[in-house]
């Protein structure tokens, strides 16, 4: 499928690089025929960032997983998101750490029983999508690996997207932790657990879309709920709206879940800005346009500098 998404971009295969820490999700760049890193824990954000500012001209992608990404590496990615440098990450979510053999992850569920937490997992889990919002990364989207069309399609919008684009990819391990999205994505269930957004189409789900997300009260107290379509107010069916730069409304979204709410899919925020890379040239273009192009050696020598015998 990648292979595909860069062909669409119409990129050589010389100018994509594909950047990855530790774990399963990790060995990705190998499977690539293009440069790739294959970094080390949690730091493949930060290796992503020094190569996108020496080379900016590089589509660079992010591979990592809900291990990899959200404990050792939490801090490098939610650096990488508010500076919207121009890469894309993927975080494989299979909430288990599968390359150790089964221990808990950030995002396993409070109670769940693993080798490393055979009484039950006593930590709320970690929500990716709630934590690029707070991140204030410009896109933000999920998808799962079982719906193949949607996470192309997904993955073909966050190819397009200039800026830091986030995507969370259910993805089940079926060593560790198999059936984890079962309980949303079969057959029998999935139209009454899956959400799936459309810019500007309002938010329904269900086997004839016959179910809404509502807005129920005004203000600081508003808040989602679920309602029939017959028995909606129409102007209180939530519209999605992608493009809007309002952070709450984003946030309240990728904090639903079942099974009070279905699980969103799709694009999430879509937000166009200034890309961290872009900045940077700017700021160093005007020192060198008031200062001149400067000189190492001049550098070197210049302060309080002394001779090493």
């Amino acid at each position: 499928m990648m292979p595909q998404i860069c062909a669409e971009n119409g990129l050589a295969r010389e100018d994509i690089v594909f950047v990855s820490g530790i774990g399963c999700s990790s060995r990705f760049p190998y499977y690539m025929n293009t440069y790739g890193f294959h970094t080390i824990h949690g730091r493949a954000p930060t290796v992503a960032l020094g190569l996108k500012i020496a080379r900016p001209d590089l589509q660079v992608w992010v591979i990592t997983g809900d291990g990899d990404g959200l404990s050792i590496g939490g801090n490098h990615l939610i650096h990488t998101l508010r500076r919207n440098l121009d890469v894309k990450i993927l975080l494989f979510n299979n909430r288990i750490y599968g390359l150790t053999k089964g221990q808990y992850s950030p995002t396993s569920e409070f109670g769940k029983r693993t080798k490393s937490s055979p009484l039950g997992v006593i930590a709320q889990p970690v929500n990716p999508l709630s934590l690029a919002c707070a991140s204030r990364a410009t896109f933000i989207a999920r998808t799962i690996d079982k719906d193949t069309k949607h996470l192309q399609e997904v993955l073909l919008r966050a190819a397009r997207h200039r800026g830091s684009a986030f995507v969370e990819i259910y993805q089940n391990c079926n060593i560790f932790n198999d059936f984890a999205f079962d309980h949303l994505t079969d057959r029998k269930v999935r139209n009454e657990r899956l959400l799936y957004l459309e810019h500007g189409r309002p938010l329904t789900f269900g086997a004839d879309a016959e179910k809404v997300i509502v807005t129920t009260g005004r203000g600081a107290t508003s808040h989602f709920g679920v309602a029939t379509r017959s028995e909606a107010i129409e102007e209180d069916i939530v519209v999605h709206d992608e493009a809007t730069g309002n952070d709450a409304y984003t946030y309240a979204l990728s904090g639903i879940d079942h099974p009070e709410f279905p699980v969103p899919m799709g694009v999430l925020r879509a937000l166009e800005g200034p890309t961290y890379e872009e900045q940077l040239a700017g700021q160093i273009e005007e020192v060198q346009r008031r200062k001149g192009p400067g000189s190492l050696e001049t550098l070197m020598h210049s302060g309080e500098v002394w001779t090493v015998d």
